[in-house]
């Protein structure tokens, strides 16, 4: 299973970017699907996840700026940046965990896109 994340890119504060992830191989079922970020020098966290069914859980730093979605039948997921600020600045890494078609569990990331917040 292998996630190709892309989107990242320079935004100015208040703008808006878009960050899309797409998952590929042979895949039964995909759990969840989520978003993490790891800023310079510091750990990795999660900012957003979206369940199989559509229920989300965000980061409180990006509540109500962020949104994620996912398109099953395509297996994407993404992320809506809306008003991010430079402490936002930071490699994206998208992330999935489902089963594949030999019914093994698996947890799989994408190779990061670095989103830079500034003027």
């Amino acid at each position: 299973v292998q996630l190709q994340a892309s989107g990242g890119g320079l935004v100015q504060p208040g703008g808006s970017l878009r960050l899309s992830c797409t998952i590929s191989g042979s895949i039964f079922s995909i759990a969840a699907m989520s978003w993490y970020r790891q800023a310079p020098g510091k750990q990795r966290v999660l900012v957003a996840l979206i369940s199989s069914g559509g229920r989300t859980n965000y980061a409180e730093a990006v509540k109500g700026r962020f949104t994620i979605s996912r398109d099953n039948a395509k297996n994407t997921v993404s992320l809506q940046m809306n008003s991010p600020k430079p402490e936002d600045t930071a490699v994206y890494y998208c992330n999935a965990v489902g089963v594949n078609e030999f019914k093994v569990p698996f947890e799989s990331w994408g190779q990061g896109t670095l989103v830079t917040v500034s003027s």
